[in-house]
């Protein structure tokens, strides 16, 4: 049997209150054989406000590093983390995967640790994460306070799915090389602006560039983290191909939530920035903010003004379901 400590981490021990598997077959009853699987977590913090982070496609959990050490270390947090189906420590389920089969999986971990309540969490998301975010609002809106979709897209049709030739080549290749030194260089042609990777780090003491920084970053994940198999890699590139959430869908996502946020860089070679434009069309009550020389991973390539974001949309969706009672309380009268 697997215990705990047998799941090395990137994060610090101190802020961990909880980790291990959630058993998902169990929870959600499931049958299907080829759907028996469990996910791996980590929760830091004890704070009242909780937060789900969702991750996405071919990332483990420690993708979120720079949010994890940020809020976990901030009393008023719980943070919860993830390996989706298919990557990390998680199992990896025969596929393909679908958006609204790994937002099942989200709902059994939340059912599993008891983040369960009304209007008790916020949820954090980016790139396959929004998607998977997206059908996961559809089905327990009543528990979530804010959403913010990161670098996603609502889907649509199989062939329209497709991001840029430069990430869906990026994407391709990822699956059939096994050195993880010759990734990186690929990765970050994906992820991030060429002219910030050659930019000086701030506050770096040693005076490296952004892309010295990164290499590093991403060596110790690839130490750490168990392969992804070509099976989990193509699966999860699957359910983001074929993801699609109607017009109508959406626009109930957005009425039903009282805080959702629609962030994208305005270089993004994955997730192309109009689709953003789209999901605003349709989610008239949602704010939307385009980060300027950013690129997929804006959570990490600006991530001193994405968690500075989150915070403000953290008080803001909080504030409103303050709102929201007070109004529901005074009309009883």
């Amino acid at each position: 049997m697997t215990s705990d400590s047998d799941f090395r981490t990137l994060f610090d021990p101190q802020t961990c209150t909880r980790k291990g598997l959630c058993p998902v077959s169990d929870i959600r009853n499931k049958r299907n054989p080829l759907e028996s699987h469990s996910l791996y977590f980590e929760q830091h913090g004890s704070g009242p406000e909780k937060i789900i982070f969702i991750m996405g496609m071919n990332s483990s959990l420690f993708a979120w590093s720079k949010q994890v050490e940020h809020f976990s270390r901030m009393p008023e947090y719980s943070v919860l983390v993830f390996d989706n189906r298919g990557v990390g420590n998680s199992d990896t389920p025969k596929g393909p995967y679908s958006t609204s089969g790994m937002a099942e999986d989200a709902i059994a971990l939340l059912d599993f640790i008891g983040w369960t309540e009304a209007r008790s969490i916020h949820v954090v998301s980016i790139s396959l994460g929004g998607m998977i975010s997206q059908e996961l609002a559809m089905r327990i809106p009543e528990r979530i306070i804010s959403l913010t979709l990161a670098v996603t897209t609502a889907g649509g049709y199989f062939w329209t799915n497709f991001p840029p030739w430069k990430g869906l080549d990026g994407l391709v290749r990822l699956n059939f090389i096994k050195d993880p030194v010759a990734k990186i260089p690929i990765i970050h042609g994906m992820v991030y602006t060429s002219s910030w990777l050659d930019e000086k780090a701030v506050d770096d003491p040693q005076g490296r560039t952004n892309r010295e920084i990164e290499v590093e970053s991403y060596t110790e994940r690839f130490r750490i983290t168990r392969p992804q198999t070509l099976v989990g890699g193509l699966s999860q590139m699957f359910a983001g191909m074929t993801h699609h959430v109607s017009a109508q869908k959406l626009r109930q996502i957005s009425q039903s939530i009282p805080k959702v946020l629609l962030a994208t860089g305005d270089q993004d070679f994955l997730v192309a920035p109009h689709n953003t434009v789209y999901l605003k069309k349709h989610m008239e009550e949602a704010e939307v903010v385009e980060f300027q020389n950013t690129g997929h991973a804006l959570h990490y390539q600006r991530y001193r003004e994405f968690n500075a974001l989150l915070e403000r949309v953290f008080k803001e969706g909080r504030e409103r379901v303050q709102a929201e009672d007070t109004n529901t309380r005074f009309s009883t009268f």
